[in-house]
């Protein structure tokens, strides 16, 4: 499947499914089919030798690769690095990056894109613990 299916909604939630990343293929953007309002999530996958078609760079977005599978090149400016599972790159705004496959089998990865420098609080001090039946 290369196009996200909403599995359940709600007023508060959207909940899609991408299939299974095992045997996915190309390029697939998230933000219009949940609804995100605060960043751009895509899955990617790259076969053997592939690499992204462009270089390109962003203005107020810096992104956070996540290699799920298969191992690669990673290119930011002119720095070039080797990448593979578990991988996790932060990639600032206002310079060029790139990525390429060389592992055997494909490599396959979440590129999540916000806005650099918005993050306020974050994990438990912008949470709080609820009381709630729980119903799982």
């Amino acid at each position: 499947m290369n196009s996200l299916e909403i599995l359940n909604s709600g007023d508060k939630f959207t909940h899609v499914s991408a299939g299974n990343l095992h045997t996915f293929d190309g390029k697939l953007f998230v933000k219009e089919a949940s609804g995100a309002t605060s960043c751009e999530i895509s899955f990617g996958t790259l076969t053997t030798g592939a690499s992204v078609p462009f270089f390109h760079s962003h203005k107020e977005n810096e992104e956070n690769y996540i290699i799920l599978s298969g191992a690669g090149r990673f290119q930011v400016n002119d720095d070039v690095f080797d990448v593979s599972e578990g991988s996790v790159i932060r990639v600032a705004t206002n310079c060029d990056r790139n990525l390429k496959c060389i592992s055997e089998t494909p490599m396959t990865y979440i590129c999540i894109q916000a806005k650099e420098g918005s993050l306020g609080n974050y994990t438990m001090t912008d949470a709080e613990i609820t009381e709630r039946e729980n119903k799982l």
